[in-house]
């Protein structure tokens, strides 16, 4: 049995739906942190992501799926198997920033000296602020950072994907301390035992294959031989497209993986070099 830790929160229901892609249903009723899995050889359980690294380095879980923001927080020893990009709302990873009033005084981090900075990652900001030389006082904060300046602080480090948010509360960047993203990490103790990280890489390989479907599609289309050689030096493809030959000796059929992006310029491009019978589907999986 394999204890995975699965991320409360932001991340869950994006996790589910990359899991359920993946091959691995997980069910789970409302106020329930203990999923149903469609697996018997995996359990998990449901925590907010900052801690999920250190659960994971004591051996309550096997692995888990937290930002790398919380193993470098956490000072976590763990084995970091893989990068998953994803976040709840798109694929980019995403970026801890600091942050002050539009109108604040403050262009960069040195002008925070003595100054009072709120954060979740209260270790990484120390460290940052030390390699600086600033004494800024960085104080922990459980959430709502942003509305905290400038009446409680005068400035903050805050996660962000687009920076919409901070926009939004009229706030600017002054500087990125890092970017970070999802990692699927392990026990080391887990990670040495040879059943359990054959099991730990197939789920690896089978999430990083389900992400990287998730911006593919799959093409098929029946095309003259005569004009194949044209279709070919538009078409683009992950590898070389499968043909295979049809019926009709004079035609065959052509199959291909794209960017889903180039598809509404492949298509036309394709109708006017003469394929018939084009068909766009879906992918869940792709493994190089």
């Amino acid at each position: 049995m394999l204890m995975l830790g699965f991320p409360k929160g932001s991340l869950e229901e994006s996790t589910i739906r990359l899991f359920a892609k993946a091959g691995f249903k997980i069910s789970k009723v409302p106020r329930s942190y203990r999923p149903a899995i469609n697996d018997p050889e995996l359990e998990g359980r449901f925590v907010r992501a900052q801690e999920i690294s250190r659960y994971v380095e004591h051996g309550y879980f096997d692995c888990g799926l937290t930002g790398s923001d919380w193993v470098i927080e956490n000072g976590s020893d763990v084995v970091e198997v893989c990068d998953l990009i994803y976040s709840r709302a798109s694929r980019r990873k995403s970026r801890w920033v600091l942050a002050v009033p539009e109108d604040s005084p403050i262009q960069k981090a040195e002008d925070l000296e003595g100054k009072f900075v709120a954060t979740e990652v209260v270790n990484i900001c120390n460290r940052y602020f030390a390699e600086k030389g600033v004494n800024a006082q960085v104080e922990f904060s459980w959430g709502a950072t942003e509305v905290k300046v400038p009446d409680l602080v005068d400035a903050i480090v805050d996660l962000t994907e687009t920076g919409s948010s901070l926009k939004a509360n009229k706030l600017r960047i002054v500087d990125t301390l890092f970017e970070t993203n999802t990692k699927l990490i392990a026990n080391k103790d887990s990670w040495d035992k040879p059943e359990k990280r054959k099991k730990i890489e197939q789920i690896s390989l089978l999430l990083q294959a389900a992400l990287d479907a998730g911006d593919k599609v799959g093409l098929k289309l029946n095309i003259r031989k005569a004009d194949l050689d044209k279709l070919l030096e538009t078409l683009p493809a992950l590898r070389n497209p499968t043909i295979s030959t049809l019926g009709d000796e004079a035609w065959v059929a052509v199959e291909t993986i794209i960017e889903e992006s180039t598809v509404r310029e492949i298509i036309p491009a394709l109708k006017d070099l003469g394929a018939e019978g084009i068909i766009e589907y879906p992918l869940n999986k792709v493994v190089y």
